[in-house]
């Protein structure tokens, strides 16, 4: 850099120019001036050794220009896919419980397992759902021991219909049932938490407002609500505030 300061830029710095393919031009004819002088220890240019040392070893440019990724580190969940980016790609079910290399570009999401890719999808432009491949689904879900999309209905109506309800559409509105494994087994985990009658409560509450994850059942069950009617709460009342007139001021 301190060369190149020296002998262009130091030499450019009284010029004017009107365009930067002006600038471009003096600043290539003074580093074909750089390259070709003889360098004052070695007797010869950075031309002539590049032409003797660098210029036999150099290798053609890559078929496809450079893309910028990112690599992260994931677990492949019960379901057989990864969560990237707020987004859930399918992998091989042989790797589930394994964790991965996720490489991630602005078109492609690439996922690796010790080194060799087990995975490819086209990265999706929002932030939520699944992206599937069929070939990726086991025709036995043998991790969850027999589980299928009836035994958890069946599980969950033990607690009640409220929580059977929401569990089986929890599954039906996914494009694979298996899809929703994760999350009908996560709601059915807080019924020893909280107990089945507060679950089925708050069930029943999510299925009010349509809130049918179960992120939403456990934040109804932490927060209280599962004890509110939401049909029964009444409004809340606008905050006092000098620009709000009320009803009276259009009398």
């Amino acid at each position: 850099m301190l060369i190149v300061e020296r002998w262009i830029l130091a030499r450019l710095r009284n010029r004017t120019f009107f365009s930067l393919a002006q600038l471009n031009a003096a600043i290539a004819e003074l580093l074909e001036d750089l390259n070709n002088r003889p360098m004052r220890h070695i007797g010869k240019s950075r031309r002539e050794l590049f032409e003797e040392l660098e210029k036999a070893a150099l290798k053609p440019l890559p078929d496809t220009p450079f893309e910028y990724a990112e690599w992260k580190t994931a677990k492949v969940h019960p379901d057989y896919h990864v969560e990237v980016d707020k987004t859930f790609y399918s992998v091989p079910h042989s790797f589930i419980g394994r964790t991965v290399d996720v490489r991630l570009t602005r078109r492609v999401v690439e996922i690796f397992h010790e080194h060799r890719r087990v995975a490819s999808h086209m990265r999706r432009s929002q932030r939520s759902g699944h992206v599937t491949v069929a070939a990726h689904m086991p025709k036995t879900h043998q991790h969850y021991a027999n589980t299928t999309p009836a035994s958890l209905v069946e599980r969950a109506g033990r607690i009640g219909v409220n929580t059977a309800t929401l569990v089986e559409r929890l599954m039906r509105e996914r494009r694979h049932p298996q899809q929703g494994y994760r999350a009908a087994m996560g709601i059915l985990s807080l019924s020893p938490r909280y107990g089945r009658e507060r679950l089925e409560a708050a069930c029943a509450r999510a299925l009010t407002i349509n809130a049918l994850t179960y992120s939403s059942v456990n934040a109804i069950l932490k927060s209280g609500l599962d004890g509110a009617d939401p049909m029964a709460e009444p409004a809340k009342p606008a905050p006092a505030h000098k620009n709000i007139r009320g009803s009276a001021y259009y009398q």
